[in-house]
């Protein structure tokens, strides 16, 4: 059974970034403000739910309001919440789509922690430009000014997987799925199945050749589109 608790674990701190929001008069200290990387969201997911049991679905407002979808499979049932956001002033309409992502995972209780940190006015640098100071950089680490909160043990680092356990572990899920939409699912949702394929067929073309076959396969049987020759079978 899936341990959803799991989910709402705090992450290592050195995964947390921290934003500047505003200076202090002196320009001595900013308010920070901590978010995380849509990628480590996703591995989060991958971790507690698997890569087939999660799904996300994006969807634009009237008003260019990014909704995103976050499904888990439950019981063999799907569950969905939602979030959304606008266009991020650094990355557009692609930082919008990261955002509405984390935003939904906050509802699944991913980095919700993050937003019940007291305010965080962290020692910083700043630089001067027609008078006025702007925020340049962190002096030390902003975790060393949040108050009541001690850092979580850390967790041993993970080895390296082999890429042909990867994909034996992709076989296994590509034979047991029930549909071409759980299907790709199970393709893409595997944030570390890229580089193994990529390995693969640069190492192993024997094993890459059986996953692309059995994903055919599977894609037959189901009616979903079929890929020829050594084309990645992972989303682009």
């Amino acid at each position: 059974m899936m341990d959803f608790s799991a989910l709402s674990a705090e992450f290592p701190r050195d995964v947390v970034h921290w934003r500047a929001q505003a200076l202090t008069r002196d320009g001595k200290k900013a308010l920070a403000l901590a978010y995380l990387d849509a990628r480590d969201v996703m591995d989060r997911l991958d971790e507690v739910c698997g890569p087939n049991n999660w799904q996300s679905e994006i969807t634009e407002t009237a008003k260019g309001r990014v909704i995103c979808r976050l499904g888990v499979r439950v019981n063999d049932e799907w569950v969905w919440k939602s979030d959304g956001a606008g266009d991020t002033a650094v990355e557009g309409e692609k930082g919008g789509i990261s955002d509405a992502l984390k935003r939904a995972a906050v509802h699944w209780g991913i980095g919700r922690y993050l937003y019940r940190l007291d305010a965080v006015w962290a020692p910083c640098e700043t630089y001067e430009k027609n008078g006025k100071a702007y925020w340049k950089s962190w002096d030390g680490s902003p975790w060393d000014s949040v108050r009541g909160r001690k850092a979580p043990p850390e967790k041993p680092k993970e080895q390296p997987r082999d890429p042909r356990k990867i994909a034996d572990a992709l076989l296994k899920a590509v034979k047991s799925v029930k549909d071409s939409k759980d299907l790709e699912n199970t393709i893409a949702g595997g944030t570390k199945f890229d580089a193994a394929w990529e390995w693969l067929r640069e190492n192993d073309p024997p094993k890459a050749g059986e996953v692309n076959v059995a994903v055919n396969d599977a894609r037959e049987r189901l009616g979903g589109p079929i890929i020829h020759g050594d084309q990645q079978v992972a989303a682009e």
